[in-house]
């Protein structure tokens, strides 16, 4: 729990990209506050923090693969299911991806969502941020809601849902919100319902799909 903590401190500090954070003060405010939002999700304080774990070890494997694959890559991790979005120009990249990323201890799942074409324009990534910002706040005060419960990531206008969800209508009614926002293509939802059984670690990642030819 100790190494565990750590390298969540270190997550923090990396996240942040702030001076301040780097004082005694910053860093037991920041890691109070992470703390205190993962203690209040359904999937617990040890759990979220070695959700974290995970992050940092993706995160490390990409950068001495390929430091392509962390740039164009963004991971959403829950419980130990891991959420790959994002776009790439070639499927070499997204099949090394999730290799890399099941090599991980800790990860159960590995979800791809990871497109091969990248067709965003100038204008899709301020869009997708635009949206993703909309989405939390919206959440937020929704009061059909636990926001703390769900993560999730906008590529290319659609938006990736993943979290624990209390029940079936506070899943529908987050997808209803998310659908609602404007320029919003698609929602797609990886989301557990509370009620179903947690996800176990898998006994062997799954082969990826094979490149073309």
């Amino acid at each position: 729990m100790r190494a565990a903590a750590a390298l969540l401190a270190v997550s923090l500090l990396s996240a942040a990209g702030c001076e301040s954070l780097f004082s005694p003060v910053g860093m037991a405010v920041t890691a109070g506050a992470t703390g205190g939002r993962m203690a209040m999700q359904d999937r617990g304080l040890a759990t979220g923090i070695d959700d974290n774990a995970i992050a940092l070890g993706i995160n490390h494997a990409w950068l001495e693969n390929d430091p392509a694959i962390f740039r164009l890559i963004d991971t959403t991790i829950h419980e130990g299911r891991v959420l790959l979005t994002g776009s790439v120009r070639y499927p070499q990249t997204r099949i090394q991806a999730v290799r890399l990323a099941w090599a991980v201890p800790g990860v159960k799942e590995v979800i791809d969502e990871i497109e091969v074409t990248d067709q965003r324009t100038l204008l899709d990534a301020p869009m997708d941020a635009w949206i993703t910002t909309r989405l939390r706040a919206a959440l937020v005060f929704d009061p059909r809601v636990n926001a703390v419960n769900y993560t999730f990531d906008t590529v290319n206008r659609t938006v990736y849902l993943l979290g624990i969800a209390r029940n079936q209508d506070e899943l529908d009614s987050v997808v209803e919100i998310a659908r609602g926002i404007g320029g919003v293509r698609a929602v797609v939802s990886h989301v557990r319902l509370k009620s179903e059984p947690v996800p176990t670690m898998a006994a062997a990642a799954p082969a990826p799909p094979a490149a073309p030819q």
